[in-house]
């Protein structure tokens, strides 16, 4: 997925903004979702994306790890998952240097959270 935010340390990031680059990994159990062919016995994809877009469009962070952070939290709080794996990526960070990505990955649980 792909978003413009405005997260960041320095005053340039927050006021003009980047690109963010997101990678997700929700587990759970598909068994019901494979038996009823059915939208409901599993996790909407829109939906999910919808969380990641609010996450990074109508919050500011200065940490990619708090971003991440705070996606974990509303996906597990939100759906029946039992862990998400997280990428986060800023290409072109303001970094004295020559990179292409700086990137964050994190994985939570459900129970982290109850």
């Amino acid at each position: 997925m792909q978003f413009y935010g405005y997260h960041g340390v320095h005053d340039s990031e927050k006021e003009l903004g980047g690109k963010f680059e997101v990678d997700l990994e929700l587990r759970t159990s598909l068994k019901k979702s494979i038996a009823s062919d059915a939208l409901a016995d599993t996790i909407d994809y829109q939906a999910v994306y919808k969380i990641v877009s609010n996450s990074l469009e109508k919050n500011k962070f200065y940490l990619l790890e708090a971003l991440a952070g705070h996606i974990a939290k509303s996906l597990l709080t939100t759906f029946a998952v039992d862990s998400v794996l997280i990428k986060v990526r800023k290409p072109h960070a303001p970094v004295k240097g020559v990179l292409d990505t700086v990137e964050v990955e994190i994985e939570r649980y459900r129970s982290d959270y109850e």
